[in-house]
């Protein structure tokens, strides 16, 4: 068996690739919803569209997306590698324990939280991503070149009440599992340190603020602005 599959067979392995995946898709969600903050900007959807397109053309973004991909079947399969592991080591509870004590309600439920999130994610990839592929999507003209015109499919997807509201509920979900997912990774890599560790977890806490919030007013502003 070579070292690098007994490195990621191992309990520490596994723990290291969640970690490095779950950072990789950290910088993902950054790059995300830095660019589709356009979907904020009063044009019709051109700067949107165009960004699409680049997004989906260019070679080099190509390449990010399939280590996007990759990264997130990576992170779900060893999450449950892991769970099944944890729950086989300790297959009786211990009793009159109180697992509230000894740590909190985000880092006990990471599992529910990861699976709420991948249930998302898979209808967020079929009504968006797959359309964007292989939908009937109208085309628009800008400057002479053509654009598929993906803003009108979201604008028209966020008129449903439904789906707002699953996507508002989805990015709460999605805040606490990076409020302990964050400064987990750091831990898990050994960056925490006395002195830099409380800087790491307002960070993290920051940012499993912000980024969700911002994910989540984009449907909100899309359904009220209509």
């Amino acid at each position: 068996m070579s070292w690098v599959s007994k490195t990621l067979s191992s309990t520490l392995g596994r723990k290291l690739l969640m970690a490095l995946t779950g950072l990789f898709l950290i910088i993902f969600l950054i790059g995300h919803v830095s660019g589709n903050t356009l979907l904020f900007k009063n044009d019709g959807g051109e700067a949107f569209n165009i960004y699409a397109k680049f997004m989906t053309t260019n070679p080099a973004v190509k390449i990010l997306s399939y280590l996007t991909y990759i990264s997130v079947l990576a992170h779900v399969v060893y999450s449950i590698i892991l769970t099944r592991h944890n729950k086989s080591a300790r297959p009786v509870a211990y009793a009159n324990s109180k697992a509230s004590t000894n740590s909190a309600w985000t880092s006990r439920n990471m599992g529910v939280l990861g699976t709420i999130i991948l249930i998302f994610l898979v209808i967020h990839l079929q009504g968006f991503w797959y359309k964007m592929h292989w939908g009937d999507i109208p085309m628009v003209t800008y400057a002479g070149e053509q654009y598929k015109d993906l803003y009108s499919i979201v604008f028209f997807a966020f008129q449903s009440e439904l789906l707002v509201g699953l996507y508002v509920l989805s990015m709460v979900f999605l805040g606490l599992h990076l409020s302990h997912g964050f400064e987990s990774a750091f831990q898990t890599l050994g960056l925490n340190h006395v002195k830099y560790s409380p800087a790491i977890k307002k960070l993290g806490l920051a940012f499993s603020i912000i980024v969700p919030a911002l994910f989540a007013s984009m449907p909100l502003y899309i359904y009220f602005m209509n």
